[in-house]
């Protein structure tokens, strides 16, 4: 039989499609922009008929109807990276949350600590030969398909066509789900034009060679960095994400990849956030590779690319260079995600420059204003990038240049890049630490 024919005897509604899934499984969920949304809403509909379902994912966007209260007893989250769509659900207790670098997340199912009865996954329509491709969400989720039991797939119109290692043949699909909606989108940009994060975006460009490849976090701050990098020559791109930035970059001939020494000319990634424009600029563009997280995000690969410019983000920075930006004190906020893959990758690559990148100070709801250099960090916060492994910390103040400094050289280092208002106070506090 030829795989056309087994196509169309695959072919089921959403609410057919969830009855595969039974009580006591385990499933695993695709995200970020790619989160299947009609195979979600039939799987919280058939919720009560099921007891002890869990939920195995990492990031997802959108509604979040499969961990609200009701929800309690039939399905339950286990997720590898808290979105804040489900915050609230872990920080109550309702959900799961499992600490684990995103380079490892794949090995998690398809080394079997976590053995997968079902995926659901979303992909574009398949090709003449049958394959069809990941999307925008490929190297979270490649893996986990691979090594489920069963496989059940929405097959999305509006799904770009990614290249790269980024397929899957449609025989290896056991339910078939056509739909045809457009995919959320979810740009970067956020608050990425406010003086702060201008600043510290200029001050990063600064530190950018030409030739340079840069991988860039989640965030306003990477996003605005892109901006600033018009007047340089033959960047590169090897990252776990990227969004519309990109485009620019490549139209005004900036972003070529010509000096990348890995995958010389592409742009590597393992997914895409975005809008609507970018879905269609990444659809079958030979420039564009997906490949799976657990090569992308792999350290020993991303050091193979020279010059390689890694840009994170943080929630605080304590005056030995130690990075918290998974919780806020013991309360879980988002997870480690690939800031060490990538600031570890980069520390190994040759002529790398390893960034971790914060406004200087935040605020509560109640309007008092903190510092997010700080002398220790909040008791029960985790430490994402240990002081061993940070080398350059970026404010609006500047550039604290850490590797290689003693700790009494970083804390006067980071305390010259603190909030003006909050000097005094941490050269106090580091005095008592006996840091100066």
């Amino acid at each position: 039989m030829s795989w056309v024919n087994q196509y169309r005897n695959k072919v089921v509604t959403a609410e057919e499609a969830v009855q595969a899934i039974q009580s006591h499984q385990r499933v695993f969920l695709t995200g970020n922009c790619s989160t299947p949304q009609q195979l979600l809403k039939a799987l919280v509909e058939r919720a009560p008929e099921l007891e002890d379902v869990e939920i195995a994912q990492a990031l997802t966007i959108g509604p979040a109807d499969y961990v609200a209260p009701e929800m309690e007893g039939h399905l339950r989250v286990n997720t590898m990276f808290i979105s804040a769509n489900i915050r609230k659900a872990v920080q109550e207790g309702r959900a799961d949350f499992t600490p684990v670098f995103l380079s490892e997340f794949p090995l998690l199912f398809k080394e079997g600590h976590l053995p997968l009865d079902v995926a659901l996954v979303h992909l574009s329509p398949p090709d003449e030969h049958g394959f069809c491709s990941f999307g925008v969400e490929n190297g979270l989720t490649k893996s986990p398909a691979e090594s489920a039991k069963i496989i059940i797939a929405e097959i999305n119109e509006k799904m770009p066509r990614t290249l790269g290692d980024s397929f899957i043949h449609a025989s290896r699909l056991d339910y078939i789900v056509p739909v045809n909606y457009d995919l959320p989108e979810m740009t970067m940009g956020g608050k990425g034009n406010d003086e702060v994060t201008q600043k510290i975006a200029s001050f990063i460009a600064d530190l950018i060679p030409d030739g340079a490849t840069m991988q860039m976090g989640i965030g306003a701050v990477p996003d605005a960095v892109l901006k600033y990098l018009y007047h340089k020559k033959d960047l590169g791109v090897h990252t776990e994400l990227f969004s519309d930035g990109v485009i620019d970059l490549v139209e005004a001939g900036v972003l070529t990849g010509a000096r990348k020494t890995l995958h010389p000319g592409k742009i590597v990634a393992g997914f895409i956030l975005g809008s609507k424009r970018l879905y269609e600029w990444v659809n079958d563009n030979p420039m564009i590779e997906l490949h799976r997280t657990e090569y992308v995000n792999d350290p020993f690969t991303v050091a193979q690319n020279e010059r390689m410019v890694a840009i994170n983000s943080a929630i605080e920075v304590d005056l030995t260079g130690q990075v918290c930006a998974d919780s806020i004190g013991p309360k879980l906020y988002s997870g480690v995600g690939g800031q060490l893959d990538f600031i570890y990758g980069a520390s190994r690559s040759k002529g790398g420059v390893p960034i971790i990148a914060l406004p200087s100070v935040a605020q509560t709801r109640s309007g008092q204003r903190f510092s997010r250099i700080t002398a220790m960090l909040k008791q029960g916060a985790g430490v994402v990038t240990t002081r061993n492994h940070v080398r350059y910390v970026v404010t609006e103040y500047g550039v604290a240049s850490l590797y290689g400094k003693t700790i009494r050289q970083r804390a006067q280092e980071l305390i010259n890049i603190a909030h003006p208002d909050f000097r005094d106070e941490l050269t106090y506090k580091a005095k008592e630490l006996k840091y100066l």
